[in-house]
């Protein structure tokens, strides 16, 4: 006679429900932050188009972006392979210029957003504000206050932002360099200028 013939098995809960409470569960990982100078400016504003936080230090010599980045407490996107010793407490990540696409995907596969994408001024890493016509009346073109795109404002640098032609180019390479296309509601409201 079988020993487990007269107990009961305990069910188990279908696959799509232990993934959806293990993710619940999961440890939230703190959104990454970066700090980066100007040779890799195109790399950050493709960042912040997915909703990375990046500041661009303009001018800043390599231990001048080590100690920014210490008393803001971020990460180093370099194209340099030295770190200065005294900067051993600061993240730094060393970025190959030859491909953007490349790096755009390890960081994004490594590192969590700070918010959805097209939430951050991608000129200067300021958080974009949804704003109404009438707001812009006068600083975007007529046939933008005409359309029915949703418009975004930049309070740090005072730009506007809205879903224009190239957006779709944009969200083509965007796409190309993630591996796959971004999803429709994580994509609405583009900035574009």
């Amino acid at each position: 006679m079988d020993p487990g013939a007269g107990r009961a098995r305990p069910a188990r809960p279908p696959p799509r429900l232990v993934a959806a409470v293990a993710s619940r569960y999961r440890p939230r990982v703190p959104p990454a932050r970066f700090a980066t100078d100007t040779s890799l400016e195109f790399l950050a504003r493709r960042l912040r188009f997915l909703g990375y936080d990046v500041v661009t230090h303009r001018g800043a010599r390599l231990e001048e972006l080590f100690e920014a980045a210490r008393g803001e407490g971020r990460t180093v996107l370099t194209l340099s392979r030295r770190h200065p010793r005294r900067f051993a407490d600061v993240p730094a990540i060393t970025v190959a210029r030859a491909d953007p696409e490349g790096a755009l995907r390890s960081l994004a596969a490594a590192y969590e957003p700070a918010g959805a994408p097209f939430t951050r001024c991608p000129a200067c890493n300021g958080a974009l504000q949804r704003r109404q016509r009438i707001e812009a009346s006068g600083e975007v073109p007529g046939r933008v206050l005409r359309g029915a795109a949703p418009l975004r404002y930049c309070a740090d640098c005072g730009k506007w932002y809205w879903e224009g032609s190239h957006t779709a180019r944009l969200r083509e390479w965007l796409g190309r360099a993630l591996g796959r296309p971004l999803p429709a509601e994580e994509a609405e409201g583009g900035p574009t200028r």
